[in-house]
């Protein structure tokens, strides 16, 4: 049977403010707004084939509007429609939007909003964008920050294991691995894949009960180099990093993160290992093997628990859980009426 999916094409998000997100993207991360439509921003990393991999739309509150991917094919995307309403998903046909054709959109069974379609607008360059190598739909940016193109995104939902689960047998996705607490058998992270890359869709844990969540959006660069300097020129230019940078050790990723005007959290990334083993079974880590870090020796801020919109309950992340969130797992009784 063949695989549905190619990879993640472009994601959705909103901003109570859209304007100060994308002069942010823009100015201080090195991405391009490539089109405005019906008022929402579209922007492109410079090694994008596709003419844009990130909307900012507006909304009250940060937050994932829809993840985008592109099928292996045409057939693959009437096989995927097939395939997620057989486990009775309904989601509807489109006849497409903004730079892609007809298109399957629905929402997952953790409440994460989905559009699949094959058909595609290719990037080409505009004058005075034209890459001298055959290969680049345009020139190196000329950014000290800019993205090279879209990576993955992690959200947050209520059963990581049946999230992955789910998203492996309706979409084919490959599990890569979990991570589990040190102090019992509690899944509270999850990467899956649809190529040989690590990951670029990740999961972890959430206790809110609000569905569709989303933990951090993330981005790519060619090498260590480029994501340190990233680091400091966004931090010369008054953004902090909030976490890193480090490695990671699930995946083995170089990663920093950092926060948008909306509070949204954007990862970078740059390294790791490529798997192509297709029967790959999903090892389960944890934490103090170094899931998050890999050299085990640094502490991850409270603030990355955060995910968005914002709830109220807790949120893990590759390292773990913070220790309210591991009391409320461990302890049932935590709160009345449970247990």
């Amino acid at each position: 049977m063949e695989t549905p999916l190619s990879h993640l094409a472009h994601l959705e998000i909103t901003s109570p403010d859209v304007e100060a997100s994308a002069r942010f993207y823009e100015d201080k991360f090195g991405m391009r707004i490539i089109d405005r439509a019906d008022g929402n921003v579209y922007l492109r990393c410079w090694g994008d084939y596709y003419r844009y991999s990130l909307v900012i739309t507006e909304g009250p509150e940060a937050s994932l509007g829809r993840m985008a991917w592109r099928t292996n094919s045409q057939e693959a995307l009437e096989s995927a429609a097939q395939r997620i309403e057989a486990t009775g998903v309904q989601g509807t046909w489109t006849a497409g939007g903004h730079g892609f054709g007809k298109a399957y959109e629905f929402t997952g069974p953790y409440g994460h909003h989905m559009r699949l379609f094959y058909e595609v607008d290719r990037f080409v360059a505009e004058a005075g964008f034209e890459s001298t190598y055959p290969d680049r739909p345009e020139r190196r940016s000329n950014h000290a920050a800019a993205p090279r193109f879209l990576d993955h995104v992690t959200v947050a939902c209520s059963d990581v294991r049946g999230f992955a689960k789910w998203y492996n047998e309706a979409l084919g996705f490959r599990v890569m691995a979990f991570v589990d607490l040190d102090e019992a058998p509690i899944t509270v992270f999850s990467v899956l894949t649809t190529n040989e890359k690590s990951h670029d869709l990740g999961v972890v844990a959430d206790t809110s009960g609000r569905p569709g969540r989303v933990n951090h959006i993330a981005f790519w660069v060619d090498t260590t180099e480029d994501l340190l300097r990233t680091a400091d020129v966004m931090m010369e230019h008054g953004t902090p990093m909030e976490y890193g940078p480090s490695i990671h050790g699930v995946g083995e990723q170089n990663f920093l993160y950092f926060r948008e005007p909306s509070g949204l959290r954007v990862e970078l990334n740059s390294g790791g290992y490529r798997n192509y083993v297709p029967d790959w079974e999903a090892n389960t880590w944890k934490p103090s093997e170094g899931s998050n870090n890999f050299y085990k020796n640094g502490a991850m801020p409270h603030s990355m628990t955060e995910s968005f919109p914002p709830a109220e309950g807790f949120t893990a992340t590759e390292e773990g859980a913070s220790p309210e969130m591991k009391e409320a797992l461990l302890n049932p009784y935590a709160k009345h009426g449970r247990g």
